[in-house]
């Protein structure tokens, strides 16, 4: 009986090995290509309209892991992003992470999805340091991730740290990004409704 016990434990730990990798292509697949928050925007004026733009890269003197680059932009300034960051998305536990590194020479590579596969190669030495990490796990239809509870550090705006709850769905992407103060005091952010990407047809 106890054998027994024994073989089904080790069955369950290789199926949840085996599954991770499956769960990181999963969180690929719901980040790359193009979603905005005009429908939002459209029904509440406060909202802005934004584009988030996520394609793959080939990041040379990288490990195993995929690695993302995602820019962000006012639908208005398409050429001037706000936000550019490379993501690494790897296993991690039970999770899968979505580790955000800052570029250097972020200029270099505004609209980098627009160029061809085989254009999209960066060096090690192009990213500059991790900022922050998201922790996602599977939940229906999509993913659910959180930074870790004492959120990262900032000095976007007025915030010292910041925090995000991030959910991916079939439609594309609800996140709560929000900035604090180094009162606690939230600078901000998303308040009682999320940003709502949504996939461009």
């Amino acid at each position: 009986m106890k054998a027994i016990v024994l073989l089904l434990g080790l069955i369950a730990q290789v199926a949840q090995a085996n599954s991770i990798p499956n769960e990181v292509n999963g969180v690929v697949s719901h980040l790359v290509g193009v979603m905005d928050t005009t429908a939002q925007a459209a029904s509440n004026p406060k909202a802005p309209s934004v584009r988030m733009t996520t394609c793959k890269i080939d990041l040379r003197g990288g490990d195993d892991s995929v690695y993302l680059y995602q820019e962000q932009a006012l639908i208005t300034k398409l050429s001037q992003p706000y936000r550019q960051r490379i993501l690494e998305i790897q296993p991690h536990g039970d999770a899968v992470r979505s580790k955000s590194y800052k570029l250097i020479n972020g200029n270099n590579w505004i609209n980098l999805c627009n160029k061809l596969d085989s254009e999209r190669v960066l060096q090690r030495t192009d990213l500059g340091e991790s900022v922050c990490s998201v922790f996602l796990r599977p939940i229906k239809d999509g993913y659910r991730g959180e930074t870790p509870p004492q959120g990262c550090p900032t000095n976007a705006r007025g915030a010292v740290k910041i925090t995000n709850t991030v959910i991916l769905h079939s439609e594309g992407m609800d996140t709560y990004d929000r900035g604090y103060d180094s009162d606690g005091r939230q600078v901000w952010g998303a308040q009682g409704e999320s940003y709502q990407y949504r996939w461009v047809k």
